[in-house]
């Protein structure tokens, strides 16, 4: 039931500020998602699916639905070009991800966001930085990937940021 549910503790990796850039980025992405998974640490479902305030429609819950989906198309769509079905219950437009946010399925959305992005290091594993993908819109490296998904966890991490602290007032994970 949604709410007995209340999402887990999350530890952030400690990671090299020195390391090639190989290891660098894949470990940078994986801080930022752990930092999500944080500020969404010890909330009930009802909680992460609160909007931040009207007219918004950003929500924790929203978020993690949203970078799910960013994870399955830029690494398993476009780069690693998996035959992957459609996200169930997220319909199509721009904002569908944090419009129909559901507390009833915040264990499972919290659950899948972690399977994806596990599901996202496998896709890409073995594929070389500068090696360069072109799914029609123009070509780009894994690299660019990387930094561009890095890039959106660090805005998001930011709205995260804000929302929780409109819940409880916690800061600063």
């Amino acid at each position: 039931m949604a709410m007995d549910w209340i999402a887990p503790p999350a530890d952030r990796p400690d990671g090299s500020m020195t390391a090639p850039e190989a290891l660098l980025l894949p470990g940078l992405l994986s801080w930022h998602r752990v930092t999500l998974l944080a500020k969404c640490a010890g909330l009930t479902a009802e909680q992460l699916a609160e909007r931040s305030a009207a007219p918004s429609n950003l929500s924790l819950l929203g978020l993690l639905r949203h970078l799910r989906k960013v994870e399955r198309v830029w690494f398993r769509t476009r780069v690693a070009q998996e035959p992957v079905a459609a996200l169930h219950g997220f319909g199509s437009g721009v904002d569908v991800d944090f419009e129909q946010v559901d507390a009833a399925t915040a264990a499972a959305d919290y659950d899948a966001f972690v399977a994806e992005t596990r599901a996202a290091d496998a896709a890409v594993a073995g594929h070389d930085l500068d090696e360069v993908f072109d799914d029609g819109k123009g070509p780009y490296s894994l690299r660019y990937v990387y930094l561009h998904l890095i890039g959106e966890y660090a805005r998001h991490n930011g709205h995260a940021d804000l929302v929780r602290e409109r819940i409880d007032g916690e800061t600063g994970y």
